[in-house]
């Protein structure tokens, strides 16, 4: 099973959209395995979206600034889902980075509809509800930036008797 880190931004926080953004991951079968509300400082977010992410770098001061200024605006709910394939299929109900070009049906597609535009020229970052993580590599990094050890839980659920081995019959 893979895992991937999911943060349930400020927005979807304060929107009191946490309960429906969750429900969905869980209804197409990922476990959560480590979940808590916290508000993390400037230098966490730092870590997150530049030596880990490299948005900085990709993209520049001022977006890296108004993202890390928007996190900050609000707590965040981060979690560990587990499932087959949990950084593609999360990135897929995720849907797009920018609200207005995710497809209906995804988080962003039908929890939000801001554009990159509309949020620069206010001075703030993209409110697009979730973070996701983008591959494999940066889920492991994430998840470990996130949550210790043993703030990860082992247990069974329902939807594992699907992705399991069948068992021989005797």
């Amino acid at each position: 099973m893979e895992q991937t880190l999911l943060i349930l931004k400020p927005d979807a926080v304060m929107r009191s959209i946490v309960g429906e953004v969750i429900t969905r991951f869980e209804k197409a079968g990922f476990k959560i395995v480590g979940i808590k509300m916290l508000r993390p400082d400037y230098g966490h977010y730092k870590r997150h979206y530049e030596d880990i992410g490299t948005l900085k770098t990709r993209k520049g001061d001022e977006i890296f600034e108004s993202t890390l200024a928007s996190m900050q605006d609000g707590p965040v709910i981060a979690m560990v889902l587990e499932g087959v394939e949990a950084v593609e299929a999360v990135r897929k109900m995720v849907g797009d980075t920018q609200p207005k070009s995710a497809l209906p049906g995804t988080i962003r597609g039908d929890y939000a509809h801001v554009t990159f535009g509309q949020a620069s020229a206010a001075g703030k970052g993209v409110a697009n509800v979730v973070h996701a993580s983008a591959d494999k590599n940066e889920a492991g990094k994430e998840i470990a930036h996130w949550f210790k050890p043993e703030e990860l839980y082992d247990y069974h659920v329902v939807h594992e008797q699907f992705t399991q081995p069948r068992k021989q019959l005797k």
